[in-house]
């Protein structure tokens, strides 16, 4: 990164492509027309590479609270929401992480995953707050749930991608996540195969 952009707020596009280096560069070409990057690094690496490549931002000993919702479509209301929401952080480790759901992902049926969520929708949205000192946390904490409720009309539910919700004690949040069929569905393995609720840390999902 050129130094004169060092500690300014920006936007990161990666792109992760599983087949050969020539379709991956005709994926990105329409991108890099329209939107001329600052910085394009371009490389292969080992998959545990990429799923390690946002781990300093959260480094040990950090804070950290996030929210997430699922959206249909990328509206120009939403994105008046992002716009007007995500400059008032606190933290300049805060960030937040736009996932396009498609290719893939589509290509499994609702009901064949304990993915929460339906299967065609457009995009997730994570609004997580990550501070070093707790000042600034309880700042962005309170930043990230004023950006949900802002956020929420415009999405397709209150439920989640359960890896990105820490208010765990909310039970009705953890059902949403999973909708009433997976849940159920859970619920029965659970009273199985942990009917004490020993593992409850968690998005917990209580034994039927």
């Amino acid at each position: 990164m050129p130094e004169q952009y060092h500690f300014s707020p920006g936007v990161a596009l990666m792109v992760a492509g599983f087949d050969s280096a020539e379709d991956h560069a005709a994926a990105v070409a329409p991108i890099r027309a329209a939107l001329p990057p600052t910085v394009d690094f371009v490389t292969p690496i080992p998959y545990t590479a990429l799923q390690q490549m946002l781990d300093d931002s959260a480094p040990w000993g950090a804070l950290g609270y996030e929210k997430a919702l699922s959206l249909d479509e990328f509206s120009d209301a939403a994105i008046d929401v992002v716009v007007d929401q995500f400059p008032r952080k606190t933290s300049p480790m805060s960030f937040l992480p736009i996932f396009a759901m498609s290719g893939a992902f589509r290509d499994v049926a609702d009901e064949d995953s304990a993915y929460g969520g339906s299967r065609s929708a457009g995009w997730m949205i994570n609004i997580a707050a990550v501070a070093a000192d707790p000042e600034a946390f309880a700042a962005d904490r309170a930043w990230a749930r004023a950006f949900w409720n802002a956020l929420r009309p415009y999405a397709s539910g209150t439920g989640s991608y359960v890896n990105f919700m820490t208010d765990y004690g909310d039970e009705e949040r953890v059902r949403a996540a999973y909708g009433p069929v997976k849940y159920a569905r859970l619920a029965a393995i659970k009273s199985k195969y942990d009917p004490d609720n020993v593992f409850h840390r968690n998005a917990n999902i209580r034994p039927a």
